[in-house]
């Protein structure tokens, strides 16, 4: 037992007050007794004997009485178990990712656990909260209240390293109890074994009542027709006995097509056929999972011919004005001595066909050309000044020419992966008439090969920024040195290489993802474009390149949908944002990576054991019930004994 004032005790001399006053009260008298009353004599004799008796009670009484109030006083009390973390500052990390939108048995995971907090967190607490996307530094749970009520689901994922690196980065002198509230889909428990150990982590983990989860994860033009687009939408499902679940396109509000879905497997991929012209929607689906991957907002676009020039001789380009058709493309040849420079920028692509050496005015024109967004294509001449082409490649990355070999090789490996082939073939072939080359440049690239030869050497490499790519070609293709122009690979390679970064085709994006966007229109220095929809609207991060803007849109807009690009009042573009699919497996859980960490029921158990082990056990209260224990006994010992 310790006293918080233990220099009270000194008080305990008083003690000898109701000592002295006792003694004082048992001095001896010399008595006589008178003949008239000698026969009280032994009456007198018990008087004396009960009066003794009840003095010395009254002074234990007194003696207690002020005893009890001294060491009430001194305010004693028993010592917490865990005294050393009583100062400890509280974080709070509140996961309100999508994951947490499961019911459990009392409702959605994340309303329940907010109901919770609300109940069981003492108003005079003082915490820090943070969220995938908030943080609330300081505050407590009667400044929060509104905040937490109103909380929103975030699109971004729930990242328990970042969160613990936020709490490490506010310095404090003091160590931290942290509490992770979380249904433990996607942690990674070895990037937390970095915290502090004089950190507590405490989890708790809302239990899901089912984990059965339908998500539709992408949508791509499967085949361009006359008149048509044929659309596919892939699903995936996860868990066990799912039931079929009913899925519809829109366009804008318009129902285009619906059917049931039955998932004999765990990957589905279904058919619509839609008219060939602007689409602004979105595919749909009903199922008891998460909601949040249940929609996929989807635009295409009006279908713009693409300009692209190819510089070099007219008779080897021939076999480009058959690909780049004037459906599609706006396809001009000019040689070397007649091109004009200004219209390179307004190309898309610009193919440089077997060229034996580039002027360094060409050289500088294309790598501002590359860097605003065009896309290069490079096919060499077999009398190539490897200086001079070597030098010009070092502008765009690491690519090189080296020797010149005589030899022929067969293309025979297509890297599917590359994404110069998204969407091309429906299956991977590994059989197809090889083409060939009767000679070839050694490659040497940084960027991954497209198309490589029996040899493993690279036939055609890219190297890609964000807004554009430059595609090098390791031999000349002309009919004299390659059949490659008679091979079915070249209208997809070429088609491709051309339409890259281009929107003809499906437009949607990931909010959270950076990859920018390119939009075509030419404005001037001070118009700035803005996103908007009917309920949501900002201005992106943006930059002019010519006749193209590039947009960078990080975590904006903040809820998935339809929303159009605007040049002050005039509609640019039609885009639509989604949100990431990588919470829709339930069963993902890394509970299982936890062991070693606290996890406990709820943040009321939390709030008790704290309580339990980290306050004093005071005990004054006692002493004073005592003292009025002993105030009460003297009381009745004077009134009711004799």
């Amino acid at each position: 037992m310790q006293f918080r004032h233990p220099e009270i005790l000194y008080f305990l001399f008083l003690l000898i007050v109701p000592i002295l006053v006792h003694l004082f009260q048992f001095r001896r008298f010399k008595k006589e007794y008178f003949t008239n009353v000698r026969f009280l004599k032994a009456l007198s004799v018990q008087t004396r004997k009960s009066s003794k008796i009840k003095k010395w009670l009254l002074l234990s009484a007194r003696m207690l009485l002020l005893a009890c109030i001294i060491f009430a006083f001194a305010q004693p009390y028993f010592r917490a178990k865990d005294d050393k973390n009583t100062a400890n500052e509280l974080y709070i990390v509140l996961d309100n990712s999508f994951s947490m939108q499961v019911k459990g048995k009392k409702g959605e995971l994340l309303k329940r656990a907010v109901q919770e907090l609300l109940e069981d967190t003492p108003e005079n607490r003082s915490f820090s909260l943070l969220t995938n996307s908030e943080n609330y530094w300081n505050t407590d749970i009667k400044s929060i209240r509104n905040t937490l009520q109103n909380i929103k689901y975030s699109a971004s994922p729930f990242q328990l390293d970042y969160a613990i690196a936020k709490i490490k980065s506010h310095k404090s002198a003091f160590n931290k109890d942290i509490v992770i509230i979380t249904d433990a889909i996607g942690i990674d428990s070895k990037k937390i074994k970095k915290s502090d150990k004089k950190d507590l982590i405490n989890f708790i983990i809302p239990r899901a009542e089912q984990k059965n989860n339908v998500a539709i994860d992408s949508v791509f033009i499967h085949e361009t027709l006359d008149n048509f687009y044929e659309i596919t939408v892939d699903l995936s499902a996860y868990g066990s006995s799912i039931k079929p679940v009913p899925i519809a396109i829109y366009n804008q509000s318009n129902l285009v097509g619906k059917t049931i879905v039955d998932f004999d497997t765990k990957k589905k991929s279904i058919n619509f056929t839609i008219p060939k012209k602007a689409f602004h929607g979105y595919v749909s689906i009903t199922d008891n999972g998460l909601p949040y991957d249940n929609v996929l907002y989807f635009s295409i676009s009006e279908i713009k011919k693409a300009n692209v020039i190819s510089i070099g001789e007219t008779e080897k380009s021939n076999f480009l004005s058959r690909i780049y058709t004037n459906d599609e493309f706006n396809f001009i040849n000019s040689t070397i001595s007649s091109l004009d420079y200004n219209a390179i920028e307004k190309q898309d692509a610009v193919v440089l066909n077997e060229l034996d050496e580039i002027p360094q005015a060409l050289q500088s024109t294309l790598k501002s050309f590359v860097q605003k967004g065009g896309n290069l294509i490079i096919i060499p001449s077999a009398k190539n000044v490897l200086t001079n082409m070597n030098t010009f490649l070092m502008n765009f990355g690491k690519v090189q020419f080296k020797s010149f070999n005589k030899a022929e090789k067969l293309i025979t490996k297509i890297n599917f992966n590359h994404p110069l082939f998204t969407s091309v073939f429906e299956n991977r072939i590994k059989n197809f008439q090889y083409p060939k080359t009767n000679a070839s440049f050694a490659l040497s690239s940084s960027g991954p090969a497209a198309l490589s030869n029996d040899d493993q050497s690279a036939f055609l490499t890219s190297i890609s920024n964000s807004i554009s790519s430059v595609y090098v070609f390791a031999a000349p293709i002309n009919t004299e040195n390659s059949n490659f122009q008679q091979s079915p690979l070249i209208v997809p390679v070429f088609y491709k290489m051309a339409l890259n970064n281009r929107k003809n085709g499906i437009n949607n994006l990931t909010i959270g993802n950076s990859n920018p966007f390119l939009v075509d229109v030419l404005l001037s220095k001070d118009a700035v474009l803005s996103v908007k929809n009917a309920t949501e609207q900002f201005i992106p991060i943006q930059q002019i390149l010519n006749n193209k803007v590039k947009l960078v849109f990080n975590n904006y807009p903040e809820q998935a949908g339809n929303f159009e690009i605007f040049n002050q009042n005039e509609k640019l573009e039609n885009i639509s944002f989604n949100y990431s699919r990588t919470e829709s497996d339930l069963a993902e859980t890394s509970e299982k990576m936890l062991v070693g960490y606290k996890t406990i029921d709820s943040i009321a158990s939390f709030f008790d054991t704290l309580q339990t082990n980290r306050m004093d056990n005071q005990i004054w209260k006692w002493f004073v019930i005592f003292a009025l224990l002993f105030l009460s006994i003297e009381t009745a010992i004077i009134r009711f004994m004799k």
